[in-house]
This record gives C-alpha cells, structure tokens and sequence, in this order.
C-alpha cells in the first residue's frame, strides 16, 4: 500500500510539473527522409575522419537532451512506404502504403497542420524534394494514391497556409499535360511565388508565399543535391531562413521541414551523397537551433525520419575496418550521372562504396525504427519507445492544440 501511495504521488508530481510547463510557441517538425540511425552514425564518423581522427563528431540534432525511437510500419506492411509514413506523421494515423491523408477506407483525415492552423499559428511546409512528393503532401493533401500529383497539388491552393518552399511540382499540366497549370490556380489563391532567395528578399512582405527554386525556373526539380549543387542553387538551410523570416509572429508558428534527398541517395546506394545529404539537413536544424536560443522557453524542435532506406551498415563483409578516403575522388550523385548516361563513373562508385566499406542490403527502405530527438519545451514528451503515429498527437499536446 506504501508503494503504491509513492507511485501515485510521483504521478501527481510529474502531472503537476507538465501543466506548469509553457506550451511551445514556436515548433520545428524536420523529417530526414530515409534517415535511419545508421545515416546519422555514417555522417558522424565520416566527420570524424576528416579530421583524422577514430571515433565521431556529433550532428547538432545528436546532441538533443532528448532521444527516442519510433516504429514505422503502415496499416497493410511491416515496411513502410514514405506517403503512409507520412500520413502517419502528419495525422497520427495508419494507412495502407500508396495511399495519402487518407484511411485504408479512403476516407480524408485532417493533418496536424491544419488544426495548428485552426488555433491562431502561422503554418510552414517545406522539403528539398518537390512540394507536392509524399512527405510534404501528407501535411495538407488527402487523396487516394501518392502519384495523383496534380490533384495534391491543387490542395496546396486551398490550405491557407502561410508558407511553402522546396522543390517544384511533378506534374504541374496533370499527368497527360492537358489540365490549367497549377501555378496560376495557385496565385489566384493569394500565394505569390518567389524562385531563389534573391527573390524571396524582394517579395517576402507578401501574404502567402511559394518558394522554389531559381534555377531555370524548372517545376519538376528537386532542389539539387549537395554533392552537385551550384553556388547559386537554393540550399535547406536558405528554406528554412526565409520561412523563418516570413513565418516568424507573436503568435507564434509552426514548420515541418523534410530533408527529401536523404532517402534518393540512399535508394541509389549512395554513400557519400548520403552523407552530404544529412549533414546538410543538419545545417538546416542548425538554423532552427539559433531560434531556439533567442527564444529558449516557447520553442520545440523535433527530428525524425518517416522509415530507413537501403538497410545501410557501417562496415560490409569480414574486418573492423572503413575506408572514407576511398569517396574523395566522388564528385557527383548517382543519380546525376545516372541521368547523364555516365555508367562507368556509376559502376566506379559502387567500388568505391565496397572499398570504403559501407554496406547496403536494399535499394529499398527497411522495417527497422528510427530515432527521434528532441529538445526545447515539452521535449521530454518524445522519449523512450513510440509509434510515428504518436508523434503529432505530442507536438500538438505540446502546443496546446487539441488532437
């Protein structure tokens, strides 16, 4: 009886402390797409050995106070696929692989952001792939397969959300190339377009904001990969200054942000282009930490991953060894040259992931969970053992917006 009136009183304690917490003002959602403990370890020790030295350098993201794990899988397999992933990350709810912000029976569930939206907080979707792919999709878009592009798109229009950056649109005509583009319904739904941070400095008092990309002017890019980006090509980090800068209110906001090119390279094999990948989502989270300090007690940051890609390993076959200066002669993507038509240079990278001795067993994604870190207010919310599903259902607890 003694126990119990102690565990009890511990209970109440810990309520108590809870409710005397502030509610996070300011929230950062990032999504390392792909991104599996193995990506962050890879980077880690990668950074290490450029310095010479055995061991790690911590991403900023590494060093969060609060570390946990979530499972992945989705309503119809063990291994998930990104939009169900997703849908699970932005509703608290499972679906069957394939399908979008919607349930196995196909009916719509509301994402997190639009209930955000709902309680007076200003709303951000960002990625370094297309806006319209799946991840990003699943924080505004219902719809019954990932691959209806054109109608995804066409929901971005009618979110009222403040703000969206990244990558382009895939199918921007529709499928066939025979629908009004998209572009235009969207500006009729007060969104003003800026291509590249130069413009964003001269149109960022607008209402409502789209930005993409400057390069050509091209709809169906990504942003470019780190390993193959130009000086003037927009980075992860420049997305996330500018919707700071265009986001940033009393009221305060919220912004999901997905490191998109993560899961590309690693479905490529890729090790070095993953590396980079990850490393320039953490610069983005570094951006996020630099709020957080001006705004210690009213900010939450959380990083996490929608499933693991390529079932990636440090080391491959028999030996304690790896080799990382065996990549210095890598000075592009896979795929990249893959689209160039470059196969000797392909295939020489594929040698050069054997004989730095990083190992892949798919070009697929895995089952396996993936961490979650977190700091800033209410982050203890995000530790020990979870399901993607609960993830939204503790940002929005920790904003004080009902599920």
């Amino acid at each position: 009886m003694k126990r119990l009136f102690t565990i009890l009183t511990i209970a109440v304690l810990f309520a108590s402390c809870q409710q005397q917490q502030p509610q996070a003002k300011y929230v950062f959602y990032f999504i390392g797409d792909g991104m599996g403990l193995a990506q962050v370890s890879l980077a880690e020790v990668w950074l290490a050995d450029q310095n010479g030295d055995i061991g790690s350098v911590p991403l900023s993201f590494s060093e969060f106070p609060v570390l946990g794990t979530a499972t992945t899988h989705s309503a119809s397999n063990i291994i998930t696929c990104s939009s169900a992933a997703g849908t699970a990350l932005a509703t608290g709810e499972k679906t069957k692989n394939g399908m979008l912000g919607m349930t196995p029976d196909t009916l719509p569930i509301q994402a997190l952001t639009y209930k955000i939206k709902e309680a007076g907080f200003k709303v951000g979707v960002t990625s370094t792939v297309t806006i319209d792919h799946a991840t990003p999709a699943a924080f505004y878009a219902s719809v019954p397969s990932r691959s209806d592009y054109y109608d995804i798109s066409l929901q971005l229009a009618e979110t009222n959300f403040d703000f969206f950056g990244g990558g382009g649109f895939i199918q921007p005509e529709g499928k066939e190339k025979d629908k009004p583009h998209v572009i235009p319904i969207i500006e009729e739904a007060g969104y003003t377009f800026a291509y590249g941070m130069e413009e964003f400095e001269e149109l960022k008092d607008a209402e409502k904001m789209v930005l993409l990309q400057n390069k050509d002017k091209k709809y169906l890019e990504a942003v470019p990969f780190a390993i193959d980006r130009d000086e003037e090509d927009m980075t992860h980090a420049d997305i996330i200054r500018a919707a700071i800068e265009f986001l940033d209110n009393e009221e305060g906001f919220f912004l999901m942000s997905e490191g998109g090119r993560i899961d590309w390279s690693c479905h490529a094999n890729d090790a070095l282009t993953t590396i980079l990948e990850t490393i320039d989502m953490d610069l983005a989270v570094q951006i996020a930490v630099a709020f957080a300090e001006k705004h210690p007690n009213e900010t939450l940051i959380v990083v996490t991953a929608d499933h693991e890609t390529g079932g990636l390993s440090l080391g491959w076959e028999k030996r304690y060894t790896m080799h990382f200066d065996q990549l210095e002669e890598q000075t592009a993507s896979k795929d990249k040259l893959l689209a160039d038509g470059k196969k000797k240079e392909v295939e020489k990278i594929e040698e050069m992931n054997r004989k730095a001795r990083v190992g892949w067993t798919t070009s697929s994604h895995t089952g396996i969970p993936v961490p979650v870190y977190a700091m800033g207010t209410r982050s203890q919310l995000f530790g020990g053992r979870i399901d993607n599903t609960d993830i939204p259902k503790k940002i929005l607890e920790a904003m004080g917006v009902p599920f």
